[in-house]
């Protein structure tokens, strides 16, 4: 694609508009890389809100862009290589970024596809706490609508790369791409690791003229000063927009600007969707019930539909939810950012060597987790493991906050294998890091026991996941780092008054996260203390993990353990029992089949033996973790066990529900549906009604099976009598009739039911002919099959049939004379 140089940026932005159109994929990013080469950044930049546009999509997810969320290398090689190349942090994309960054042109993105508590903020003239918005903010000229962000080319193009995660939804043909292979999974990575590095320094920006580097832009550092980014801020602190104050530039962190803008845009973009503040109320008693009242006034019809309990349930109600691709980003970020902080040599990660001869990076690698991310992570998980639906699907959500809990799996040094005892045991190097984090590991584990309560642990995803988390904390010397931590915060305080509680969440933090640094705390009791109280509020309510509250929810959680076991164990056996029980010849439709449906065989069709025998190990391994942190003894699980009535009959079977008789039959106790939910027991259901009227099943066609009906149904009704007079004579030909025209069992059928004894069944019907085995896929497949078969032998269609129906006479000869005999040892 060749530009006259002197033609005008319009031209050059309605040109590439046409050829996006018109020209194939890999010609329009050839055109591109040539005109960011040739044209000067007056003229690009016009083109680049279009062209991020184009790539990313437009933020109300009208326009799809490139679909990198669904572009594959193993699908669409071509295009993924050559989108890859274009927006590597080294490619002709970025070097168009920072073309325009030397220039320092300025680009408006709207206020109103920010995220929820920042957009809230903006638009009530509160500057938000984050310093990546801070001077960046522009006022309309009329009205209060059309707010802005004025932004430079860096930050833009990552505010969109970053919402595009959000904004963008995948087609319905996505379901199935795998996240980790797509493109805009694998850019992340690739920036992350050009902009925090956990090797080296940060690369310096390319040059986009033969004079040099472009410069860094300075970082904006306010002069008033405003709360620790990550800490609740006062009302106290909170400042108009109109009082943003002049940029102070500070050399030293002109090298990780880029670092610090790329983190600050995913943490805010991908986390900040919850307010702590309304985190905060929802905790409160007094909120809590205004919802609960609100919650009844919709289930009672004498309540006049304007209550103020509705708009009290909207003010707390946090709409976002974030899907499983999400989270799984959120995972890889977390990742690289525990190799990023660990990446310091241990001589820089001490307190000691805290000086003003420590690199920004150092200093950056320090701050990266507790200030960008520790708050805004803790109310994404928190909302998470509250509004995230009971399905294998949460698996996404427990590894990322798995990931988070253990930075010792992403540090660069390993143990030394003294013994394989140490090889596992958590260094008390990570106690700081736990005690920092004490409500990630203690309050959201008491948020997965009350998910894990309320799902089939005989699922073995829902058996893996309880498996992963006790593995986890069962880690030799965690439980004892968490516990002393607690033993940290409810330690009395002697030298800080209650009414100081307000200094743990207002450390004061100037400038930008480099300048300024608040005083190293040395108490450890403070540091815990201020980041509960920061978190959940001056007047919360701390429920110890090793307390009795979370204790007996732990004995609970073994217990339905044990009896998912059982009831694994269960299925297992009626599932090999009914299988060994099944013909041969049932898989080819000449034995009737079950017409009962049964639960066991059916749901471990799905799930296969190996799966039950994996969470039955699953379970186990789950519940010796679980002794090992909370210190179960044998002897208090075995007396819940039989508390619940776990135990088995004689025949190894399970029991039936707990219930009561009543007037009208049984009636389920709460412990018997309790039992019923969960899988633990059940009621023997049987089909007991006329097998020709049964309904169709999945692998018989339906119009084929009510054709034969009606054609059995006339043949029965044409030779009933007939049919009654040979299966009554006492001969072989008899028997023989009796074995094909009546229905096996049907005389020894009796009512299934807990109560009473057990009433023979009224079903007394006449022989009859059933040709329903016919409409059966099974049964036409293996006719076609055995035709096949026989063509190849050459042998016709009308032989291979006599030669069929031959062998059939003959296996009904056979099998008439085996009932017979039978009959004949019963008596």
């Amino acid at each position: 694609m060749a530009f006259p140089h002197l033609q005008q940026p319009s031209f050059l932005l309605a040109s590439l508009k046409a050829d996006s159109i018109n020209k194939p994929f890999a010609q329009r990013c050839q055109d591109l890389v040539k005109v960011i080469e040739d044209f000067p950044a007056k003229e690009l930049h016009a083109i680049f809100p279009w062209l991020v546009e184009s790539i990313f999509g437009s933020l109300d997810g009208v326009l799809a862009g490139w679909n990198l969320r669904c572009l594959q290398g193993r699908v669409s090689p071509v295009e993924y290589s050559i989108a890859m190349e274009f927006l590597d942090p080294g490619g002709p994309m970025m070097k168009l970024v920072y073309k325009l960054q030397a220039e320092d042109y300025k680009f408006d993105f709207p206020v109103s596809y920010l995220p929820g508590p920042v957009k809230a903020s903006i638009q009530e003239r509160v500057l938000p706490d984050s310093p990546l918005y801070h001077n960046k903010v522009q006022l309309p000229s009329t009205g209060g609508l059309g707010l802005h962000l004025a932004l430079n080319p860096f930050e833009y193009y990552m505010f969109f790369f970053a919402l595009s995660l959000i904004t963008q939804k995948p087609p319905p043909g996505a379901l199935h791409v795998r996240t980790s292979d797509c493109a805009y999974f694998i850019l992340v990575d690739r920036y992350l690791a050009w902009f925090l590095p956990t090797e080296g320094s940060v690369l310096p920006p390319l040059s986009s003229s033969p004079g040099g580097p472009s410069p860094s832009p300075a970082p904006r550092t306010p002069a008033v000063p405003f709360a620790s980014y990550g800490l609740h801020h006062t009302s106290l602190l909170k400042r108009h927009i109109s009082h943003q104050t002049s940029v102070n530039a500070d050399p030293a962190s002109h090298e990780i600007w880029r670092s610090e803008t790329l983190l600050q845009v995913f943490v805010e973009m991908w986390l900040h969707h919850y307010s702590l503040e309304m985190y905060q109320k929802m905790q409160s008693p007094h909120a809590k019930l205004e919802v609960l009242h609100y919650r009844l006034s919709v289930c009672s019809a004498l309540h006049s539909p304007a209550q103020p309990s509705l708009q009290a349930l909207h003010a707390h109600q946090e709409s976002f939810m974030p899907t499983e691709e999400h989270v799984l980003v959120v995972r890889l970020l977390l990742k690289h950012l525990h190799a990023f902080a660990n990446s310091l040599r241990p001589e820089q990660a001490s307190p000691s060597a805290h000086s003003h001869a420590a690199s920004p990076l150092e200093e950056f690698k320090r701050a990266a987790v507790p200030r960008f991310v520790q708050q805004k992570l803790y109310l994404f998980l928190q909302h998470c493991f509250g509004h995230w639906p009971l399905d294998a699907s949460f698996r996404a959500v427990l590894e990322m906050w798995l990931s988070y809990l253990q930075p010792w799996r992403y540090a660069p040094e390993k143990q030394a294998p003294s013994s394989d005892c140490q090889a596992r045991s958590v260094s008390e190097r990570w106690a700081p890091f736990v005690q920092e984090n004490l409500l990630v590991y203690t309050k959201l584990f008491l948020g997965f026991l009350s998910r894990a309560l309320r799902t089939d642990l005989v699922s073995p995803k829902n058996a893996l996941m309880v498996f992963r988390v006790a593995k986890v904390f069962a880690q030799p010397n965690l439980a004892e780092m968490i516990q002393r931590g607690e033993q940290l915060f409810l330690e009395p305080e002697l030298v800080i008054p209650h009414r100081q509680h307000r200094l743990f969440t207002v450390p004061t933090f100037t400038g930008s996260f480099l300048s300024s640094w608040p005083p190293a705390i040395t108490d450890a009791s403070f540091k815990v203390k201020s980041h509960v109280y920061s978190l959940e509020g001056q007047d919360c309510k701390y429920t110890p993990m090793f307390g009795p509250e979370i204790r007996a929810l732990v004995l609970r959680l073994a217990q339905l353990i044990t009896q998912a076991k059982q009831t694994a164990k269960s299925l297992s056996d009626q599932y090999g029992e009914s299988t060994a029980a099944r013909p041969f010849l049932s898989w080819l439709g000449f034995y009737p089949a079950d017409t009962n449906g049964s639960y066991p065989g059916n749901d471990l069709d799905e799930m296969g033996q190996d799966r039950v025998r994996k969470t039955d190990e699953y379970l186990e391994k789950a519940l010796e973790y679980l002794c090992q942190v909370f210190r179960l003894s044998e002897a208090q699980l075995a007396q819940l066990t039989l508390a619940l009535g776990t135990t088995q009959d004689e025949n190894g079977k399970k029991q039936l529900p707990d219930c009561i008789v009543g007037e009208d039959g049984l009636i389920l106790t709460p412990l018997g549906r309790y039992q019923i939910i969960n899988g633990l027991r059940r009621f023997d259901i049987e089909y007991q009604g006329d097998s020709e009227l049964q309904p169709i099943r999945s692998y018989e066609i339906a119009g084929l099976v009510r054709v034969l009906f009606r054609l059995s149904s006339a043949i029965n009704r044409r030779f009933a009598g007939q049919m009654v007079a040979l299966c009554s004579r006492a001969d072989f030909l008899g028997s023989f009739c009796r074995y094909h025209l009546l229905e096996p069992g049907l005389l020894d059928r009796r009512l299934l039911s807990p109560v009473g004894r057990g009433r023979a069944a009224s079903l007394a019907r006449g022989p009859r002919l059933s040709l329903r085995f016919l409409g059966s896929y099974r049964t036409l497949l293996a006719l076609l099959l055995a035709f096949f078969v026989a063509s190849l032998f050459c042998i016709g269609p009308l032989l291979c049939a006599l030669l069929l129906v031959l062998g059939y006479v003959l296996y009904a000869v056979a099998m008439t004379l085996l009932t017979e005999q039978g009959k004949l040892h019963q008596l």
